[in-house]
């Protein structure tokens, strides 16, 4: 009876501490006018967050809030996320109470910000594993999907009426990357429908202060794909295809591949990571050249600057406003010394508005030189793995639509997304 009770407990304790605590903490310390919690809270409402990028920027290279640190300049942020001195992972994982609270009560299953996953783990497992997983994700790997990635895009602009009124979200901007990534994991034909429902539901488990029904919608999501990847791997093992993840599962390394659980992980975070950013990415996109027509009509005049584009659309209206780091040592970044254990909050939304790195950063203009500066696929050893797909997909996805749709119009209704880190469009309604 204990045994039971214990096991009931630990998800309300890994949404208490993952999820509630957070988002009760910050709401709590934006009330009292930390920059922090104010920044967080108001992403959450889908409030315009340049004046606060500005005002994190008027505090210096690291500004000081409740919780740490924080920084909008483009070369702090590039120091931190690149330095040794930093390592992922969540406070009190190096042994505290609350790091062992945390340790008990982790799910058995998958979660693409937990260990083994890339985003979860440090040196060395992160370099071993890393090493293996990008020896099968190259440019090349990924450039080989082009031609694949345009018939998708096709298909799904073939279904949508002339004409006709939808939310480009659902139709378009959310099926695209989702179909990819079941076509980069091997899905079958007969599993599409499943891991298209499982990739929107457990997309949201990358994000902070998720409800309870949310939290547990993400988790019944991910268990799901679990159990699910498990017959899948055993399948692609009998029977190897020629997709990226049939590749990883044989890809070795001074002859030791990658263990089931990393497996797993690695196929956790191309679903949920691969699908939430480029749906952000897409719906962004299509917003902000609906609403700067002069934009778009150049890109109609020089075709060639669609991959311009998009890096502008990620610099302009990145899909991950922030990430965190912690210091594993007494360290220091821009002249600010930090002590061992310092929390450093990344902003990278506010580093892409950089005036020491951007030229008139609020503008958004496709023509702009050192677009692809910005800091939306982050930086260091965890730079981003899918930036390439992202990429491709990106510019794919926008030029399709609105070669296709030339008079696309977004209607009134559109709302942003009611997270704190990931930032996008959750409805976003148009005339085709």
């Amino acid at each position: 009876m204990l045994e039971g009770a214990l096991a009931r407990a630990k998800p309300v304790i890994r949404w208490s501490l993952g999820h509630a605590l957070p988002r009760t903490v910050l709401r709590r310390e934006a009330r009292r006018g930390d920059l922090q919690g104010r920044m967080v809270v108001a992403a959450a409402e889908g409030r315009d967050l340049t004046a606060m990028f500005e005002e994190v920027r008027a505090n210096g290279p690291l500004a000081r809030t409740r919780f740490g640190w924080m920084t909008t300049t483009h070369a702090a942020v590039r120091e931190v996320l690149a330095s040794d001195d930093f390592r992922v992972g969540v406070i009190g994982a190096d042994g505290s109470p609350l790091g062992r609270l945390v340790e008990w009560s982790a799910g058995e299953h998958l979660h693409p910000v937990r260990p083994p996953s890339l985003l979860a783990v440090n040196p060395p497992e992160h370099t071993r594993y890393r090493k293996l997983v990008t020896g099968v994700f190259t440019a090349r790997a990924v450039e080989q999907l082009r031609g694949r990635v345009q018939e998708i895009a096709d298909g799904l602009l073939d279904a949508l009426e002339p004409g006709g009124e939808t939310d480009l979200v659902e139709s378009y901007c959310g099926l695209l990357p989702v179909t990819v990534i079941s076509e980069i994991l091997g899905v079958p034909p007969a599993d599409l429908g499943k891991v298209l429902s499982l990739g929107a539901a457990a997309a949201p488990s990358l994000d902070l202060g998720l409800g309870w029904r949310a939290f547990r919608d993400v988790e019944t999501a991910l268990a799901e794909f679990d159990t699910w990847l498990g017959e899948h791997l055993d399948h692609l093992r009998r029977h190897p295809g020629d997709d990226l993840f049939s590749k990883l599962v044989a890809a070795r390394d001074d002859g030791v591949g990658l263990t089931e659980a990393e497996l797993k992980a690695t196929a956790g975070l191309v679903l949920a990571a691969g699908f939430e950013t480029t749906v952000n990415l897409l719906g962004s996109g299509i917003a902000l050249l609906t609403r700067h027509p002069e934009q778009l009509a150049v890109l109609r005049e020089q075709p060639k600057l669609w991959g311009n584009a998009v890096e502008e659309v990620l610099r302009h209206d990145p899909p991950v406003l922030l990430t965190g780091r912690l210091a594993t040592r007494d360290t220091e970044v821009a002249g600010v010394p930090l002590p061992r254990g310092a929390l450093v909050t990344t902003i990278l939304a506010g580093a892409n508005r950089d005036p020491e790195v951007f030229a008139d950063p609020a503008t958004f203009d496709v023509t702009r030189a050192g677009a692809r500066d910005h800091v939306s696929f982050g930086a260091g050893r965890h730079h981003c793995l899918g930036a390439s797909l992202a990429r491709m997909e990106g510019e794919i996805g926008l030029r399709s639509i609105f070669d296709r749709f030339p008079g696309l119009r977004l209607l009134p209704g559109s709302r942003r997304r009611p997270t704190r880190i990931l930032r996008g469009y959750e409805y976003l309604p148009a005339a085709l």
